[in-house]
């Protein structure tokens, strides 16, 4: 792989208003970004970060995504080298990041991102 610049892992939570109440007492701060609602996010350490989002929890599940400098290069040479069907890249407005995803053999979430800011 190419050098990873960051990592964002996400957590479901079935009430947003009460798991946002409780990361924010677990870290003793408010979050660092809301892109849009029901959704916020923890830079824990430098390109690092937790999102916390309204959704079904489940045991295992991501997605873990890696930061990388080149979202589009990266997802092609995975496609290349992995021989696996990633999709194509996400952007939202006003969010300065671009995402997409794909699973193991296992079926585990893995992801790629890109800092657009």
């Amino acid at each position: 792989m190419t050098k990873l610049i960051g990592v964002t892992f996400q957590v479901r939570v079935s009430d947003y208003e009460k798991g946002i109440k409780w990361y924010k007492a677990l870290f003793d701060r408010k979050p660092d970004f809301i892109p849009h609602e029901d959704f916020a996010e923890w830079e824990m350490l430098k390109g690092t970060w937790l999102q916390v989002a309204k959704g079904e929890p489940t045991n295992g599940n991501g997605p873990l995504r890696l930061g990388v400098e080149n979202i589009h290069l990266e997802r092609e040479r995975l496609i290349n080298l992995l021989e696996i069907e990633i999709e194509e890249v996400n952007t939202r407005e006003g969010v300065p990041a671009a995402w997409c995803s794909f699973k193991d053999p296992d079926g585990n979430r893995i992801g790629l991102f890109q800092d657009l800011s």
